[in-house]
């Protein structure tokens, strides 16, 4: 099994973290490892890629918080696993409680403030973008106490300027400066370079912002809702909180 760990946790004994791929050759059928509550794959298959995935990662994810994604802002502090509705991102200072995001285009968004223990998962769509909700997790987390200066973050690998085209009802949501409008037929937008914008505006600093060069539609090791519609499964971006507080 693929999976990916976030070299901007890695040295960091107080946080887990992992970033599935599709891994086509796993899972209880062709479409790999489905980690997607609102995929057409069934619960069954769901709980088993997820136990697969706790064993291979050995990280535990018995204890896990999941969301209903609507691609809108709406961020909630978390103390307990469960699947929470109509919400696009937790934030928690609760240890052993992994935060859980699912993908097949848009970003994952993993923050960490290991100093006041304070971590954050957020699922940036289009909409979801524009309307803040990354902004609005990362306030969340300074209202937990979280200082931006010293959070870490993880952007996934998601859509690509290159891959991005949308018509110009989309585009005049975002600055000019994250459209192109005429290396394309219709315009295309950045969002990576949208989010990381959004982080910088926190004075985050870019030397603890790692952000994926990876195109979800360009790449198959991922989903791709774009590429494979119905058919995609999602990615699954995870955060956890362990007891060690070394930072």
């Amino acid at each position: 099994m693929k999976i990916i760990y976030p070299e901007i946790f890695s040295e960091i004994k107080s946080v887990s973290s992992l970033f599935t791929l599709a891994n086509r050759d796993y899972g209880k059928h062709e479409k790999g490892l489905d980690l997607g509550l609102n995929t057409n794959s069934s619960v069954d298959d769901f709980n088993f890629n997820l136990a697969q995935l706790s064993k291979q990662s050995g990280m535990d994810l018995s204890n896990i918080a999941l969301a209903r994604q609507v691609h809108e802002n709406r961020v909630q502090t978390v103390q307990k696993s469960g699947i929470y509705d109509d919400i696009d991102g937790f934030v928690t200072s609760k240890s052993n409680l992994a935060l859980a995001i699912q993908v097949g285009d848009c970003a994952a968004i993993l923050v960490a403030d290991t100093h006041k223990r304070v971590i954050g998962a957020f699922h940036a769509g289009w909409r979801g973008a524009v309307s803040g909700i990354v902004p609005n997790g990362i306030r969340m987390m300074m209202n937990l106490g979280a200082e931006p200066k010293n959070m870490r973050v993880y952007l996934s690998a998601c859509i690509s300027l290159e891959s991005f085209e949308v018509g110009p009802e989309v585009a005049n949501h975002f600055p000019d400066s994250f459209c192109d409008y005429e290396s394309f037929e219709k315009p295309h937008v950045d969002m990576k370079a949208f989010l990381n914008y959004q982080l910088s505006e926190f004075d985050i600093p870019q030397s603890q912002i790692q952000i994926s060069k990876d195109c979800t539609v360009l790449n198959d090791q991922y989903f791709s809702f774009r590429r494979e519609r119905e058919n995609a499964g999602r990615m699954l971006a995870v955060i956890m909180l362990n007891e060690t507080f070394d930072t």
